[in-house]
């Protein structure tokens, strides 16, 4: 399920102008802030390296869709925002997981899809409480 979501997501962006942008980055762009977020907190929140962080902060912002401001309390970090262009995207990735659901809705019906994503979005909190979060998002739905 989760190959054919990336695969399904990635080249309905593809299709939408966002040639440049992968279906794994927008847990990224899901943990970013208003007020910004530093490097350090958002590889927390994503669970990955600092490093793995930078390499990916630095993508995305090459290809236009974050960007980056030197904190002032810290001169060696710096703070991420989402830009409008990143804005656009997870519109259109909203957009796409909608897509998604009616196209199940039309195959599984209404209610069988409903309560599956609400089975996994309890067995995901359930799991947890146990381990914390398992990739940096909180289940919220």
């Amino acid at each position: 399920m989760k190959r054919f979501l990336g695969r399904y997501i990635e080249q309905r962006l593809i299709e939408l102008g966002f040639t440049d942008f992968k279906a794994s980055y927008i847990a990224f762009l899901g943990n970013l802030e208003e007020h910004g977020i530093t490097n350090n907190e958002l590889a927390k929140r994503a669970g990955v390296t600092k490093q793995a962080m930078s390499k990916i902060v630095k993508l995305l912002e090459d290809d236009g869709y974050i960007y980056t401001v030197k904190s002032e309390r810290d001169s060696r970090s710096s703070q991420i925002f989402i830009n409008e262009r990143g804005k656009q995207l997870m519109v259109a990735v909203y957009n796409c997981t909608e897509e998604i659901r009616d196209k199940f809705h039309r195959i599984a019906g209404y209610e069988q899809v409903e309560q599956m994503i609400d089975t996994m979005v309890l067995l995901v909190r359930e799991i947890e409480k146990d381990t914390g979060p398992l990739t940096g998002i909180h289940c919220s739905s």
